[in-house]
């Protein structure tokens, strides 16, 4: 009987879909544009909290070489600022030490260095500190010794993306309040064409005994799976898009040796996320549909 009463929900939900296939098109259109838009600013988020992980593991500076110096020249360097007072430990990284490292972070996706040499790192230097507070009095001293390039920071780095990251948290958070809001009220006014052609079925369901829940249900069974179908179509166009630009990125590889995060880290929470976005919208959406036509 229970097997019999799902089967007949999900029947209802497949017919009604169907007989309104353009109303469900554009509810699918919109609500796949709107959860692409949430996809990205969500994918960006977690970008950056994890770059600011990544830099707050290696807290402190890279002290980078200019490419000219002689090895002799870039071990004077090395020495000078070790001598330099708050310098807790000052590690060498050659180009091929570099260039190996890069290739480790890349994982899965090393042919994208297929072509590449060494030489297009620059040999640095990676200085930890023995109180944060000396940094800029640390960087200004070694600014001042010869053959220096430049000095990439991580302080620096963690509090812009701190910042970045606050403002990708609002403007996604924003993002999935106007989602909801745009979905839950295309949804409700798609499932309410099909409920407006069944008024009199429905009239006669109610005067035979039918229950509201029992009336309600196959229009539920539709909303879920008009959310449903939108998360599958959006997660296969968020996947693609993210594996695409990730690559393009990581070749653009962030002196401070930060790397994104593969799609295979995040894939499992944007499913989950669209999964429970898609039904929990397609449930209010198609429950608002159904009060002009039952007490409730």
């Amino acid at each position: 009987m229970r097997y019999n009463i799902v089967s007949y929900f999900l029947g209802e939900g497949f017919r009604n879909l169907l007989k309104n296939k353009k109303s469900t098109i554009s509810c699918l259109g919109v609500m796949c544009v709107t959860m692409l838009m949430f996809g990205l600013f969500y994918s960006i988020g977690k970008n950056i909290n994890h770059m600011v992980e990544e830099i707050e593991s290696e807290q402190g500076m890279q002290v980078f070489i200019v490419t000219e110096a002689t090895q002799d020249e870039i071990d004077e360097v090395g020495e000078k600022i070790r001598k330099i007072n708050g310098v807790n430990q000052v590690t060498p990284v050659s180009q091929e030490e570099a260039y190996n490292q890069m290739k480790e972070r890349l994982g899965e996706r090393q042919s994208l260095m297929e072509g590449l040499e060494p030489s297009i790192f620059k040999s640095s230097y990676l200085v930890t500190l023995t109180d944060l507070t000396l940094n800029s009095s640390v960087q200004n001293e070694i600014n001042a010794l010869e053959n220096i390039d430049k000095i990439t920071s991580s302080n620096e780095t963690i509090n812009k993306l701190s910042v970045i990251g606050k403002w990708i948290r609002i403007i996604t958070g924003g993002i999935l309040v106007i989602l909801i809001i745009i979905s839950v009220f295309i949804i409700s006014n798609t499932i309410k064409l099909t409920v407006h052609a069944r008024r009199k079925e429905i009239s006669i369901m109610k005067y035979v005994g039918a229950t509201n829940s029992f009336i309600r249900s196959p229009f539920i069974v539709e909303g879920i799976i008009i959310g449903l179908l939108s998360s599958i179509i959006s997660v296969l166009l968020v996947s693609g898009l993210y594996n695409l630009v990730a690559n393009k990125i990581t070749m653009a590889e962030f002196d401070l040796g930060v790397t994104v995060l593969g799609l295979g880290d995040i894939l499992t929470q944007i499913i989950v996320v669209y999964a429970l976005l898609g039904m929990g919208i397609g449930i209010v959406g198609s429950s608002i549909s159904m009060r002009k036509y039952l007490d409730v």
